[in-house]
């Protein structure tokens, strides 16, 4: 399973991707915008890419379809390693297509079911971001919408990739690895719990 960084914070990035903990990374608006101040998004985009040797998703603000296209043109020449990140919606979908059809990459994100992971597919995604601990705050099982889009792509031989989302602790990381999601992404918290054990502490 590949192991996403959802930060855009590059000191986290750097200290990660040099201990060889990573495999890409995920941003989105927000967390670019603790970052940013006044600096340009795209020189931030820009220093995470040369700083990982991976995708990196960036995630588009427009709502329509052609806004969002025109974005993800613009992200998409940053750096090969950008993916472009569409919401899960029709005009979010409509935008997938277009980049897919020009050999861009899309994580297609805020995924709920596995029908939704099914459309998403049909329209071309590289990636499928469902939001694993959103599920479990509304009292339905993240992990179980996880397993339904993992057997439905399996049954149905589909390519997208299987990226769970919103992971809040290492149980959720664990889970994911057993169900076989293809990559989990999850904040620097959660990746370096992932290294602690009381019986490593105990045998050093």
């Amino acid at each position: 399973m590949k192991i996403f960084l959802d930060t855009a914070d590059l000191a986290e990035i750097r200290r990660a991707s040099e201990a060889g903990l990573i495999d890409g990374i995920t941003t989105n608006p927000s967390l670019i915008a603790q970052v940013a101040g006044d600096a340009d998004p795209r020189g931030i985009f820009l220093s995470i890419c040369e700083a990982v040797d991976g995708p990196v998703s960036a995630e588009v603000v427009a709502l329509d379809g052609e806004g969002m296209v025109r974005e993800g043109y613009k992200l998409a020449k940053i750096h090969d390693n950008i993916v472009v990140k569409t919401p899960l919606t029709e005009h979010g979908l409509r935008a997938c297509r277009s980049l897919r059809a020009e050999g861009i990459r899309v994580n297609v994100t805020l995924c709920f079911s596995a029908v939704q992971a099914i459309l998403a597919a049909k329209a071309g995604a590289t990636y499928i971001s469902p939001f694993v601990g959103r599920m479990d705050d509304v009292g339905q099982s993240g992990m179980g919408l996880v397993e339904e889009i993992r057997s439905v792509y399996d049954e149905y031989g589909i390519e997208t990739e299987v990226l769970a989302a919103s992971l809040r602790h290492p149980r959720h990381v664990h889970e994911a690895m057993l169900i076989g999601a293809d990559c989990a992404t999850l904040p620097p918290k959660v990746l370096y719990q992932l290294l602690k054990h009381p019986l490593t502490d105990r045998g050093l």
